[in-house]
């Protein structure tokens, strides 16, 4: 019975002693992540300018952004800015993966150099493309000898966009990629190369199966973050020329800080948090058909 008891204390003490430990990162999640979530979820149903009284008005805002021209056409360009984003963003530094992880030289100095823009300031990159992509003085049109009005005009700011999120964001998935091709067993090459096979059969009929589950993640983090873009697209266009760089966040931001319509804003984060699920879901379920090692 002693023992039992002593048992039992010294549990109790490690259960208190557990739960003081994780108690300022409860706090912390419960003030800042919790409660917040929990009164915009509440706000998404109201109607409040931050200055007169909180007015409920039920689905309102959502059945007036439902029905709203402009609504789908941002979301167009949110969906369209993602998956382009996510494409490019994932096949781009699996090459770069690829290469390097051969033997070749220089490989850390090109490592180094790929992975600067990721832990560049965005201030810093945006000041520097908005240069670039200067119609006057602008290095890319100086080189390419032509006058394209890149971020302003509405049928090339988009494309302008892109490339500078998929440029920031090659370094960051190509270190991923890198580990990835690290955790591949190179016996498995040496018994392809001896049987006979080629290089491209190696590629896509060994190298891409067995880096499924890094692909997989790459596409989820890659997909959540495009759809969550705001810095380049405030710093480079304020989402113009004529709204065609406008995303879902750009215009939650604008209606809670510059209409101040904060039920609003909280409803289309809502809504961007649906979306954001159902293709973060879409990708879990299809992992069946292609991912292996599960």
């Amino acid at each position: 019975m002693i023992r039992n008891n002593n048992n039992n204390k010294n549990t109790n003490n490690n259960t208190n002693l557990a739960l003081l430990f994780i108690l300022p990162s409860f706090l912390g999640c419960l003030i800042f992540i919790f409660i917040p979530s929990f009164s915009s979820f509440l706000l998404s149903f109201c109607n409040w300018n931050l200055i007169n009284e909180i007015k409920f008005t039920g689905i309102d805002n959502y059945i007036d952004l439902l029905s709203s021209k402009e609504f789908w056409f941002i979301l167009k360009n949110t969906i369209f800015y993602a998956l382009n984003v996510t494409v490019f963003a994932t096949i781009l530094p699996m090459i770069l993966a690829s290469l390097l992880h051969n033997k070749i030289i220089y490989k850390n100095f090109f490592k180094t150099s790929y992975f600067l823009p990721f832990i560049t300031p965005m201030i810093v990159i945006a000041m520097i493309w908005q240069w670039f992509f200067d119609p006057n003085i602008g290095f890319i049109n100086n080189l390419l000898k032509c006058n394209i009005q890149w971020l302003y005009h509405s049928q090339t700011a988009m494309f302008a966009i892109i490339f500078v999120s998929v440029w920031k964001l090659i370094g960051y998935n190509m270190i991923i990629f890198l580990s990835g091709f690290s955790t591949i067993n190179e016996q498995i090459y040496e018994a392809a190369k001896i049987d006979g096979a080629k290089t491209q059969d190696i590629f896509f009929k060994i190298t891409l199966p067995l880096l499924s589950p890094t692909i997989l993640f790459v596409l989820l983090i890659t997909t959540i973050s495009s759809f969550q873009v705001f810095d380049l697209i405030y710093l480079m266009t304020q989402g113009g020329p004529d709204n065609s760089t406008n995303i879902l966040v750009f215009w939650l931001y604008k209606n809670a800080f510059e209409y101040f319509n904060i039920g609003k804003a909280s409803a289309i984060a809502y809504i961007l948090f649906c979306i954001i699920f159902i293709f973060s879901i879409l990708q879990w379920k299809m992992r069946k058909k292609w991912v292996i090692n599960e």
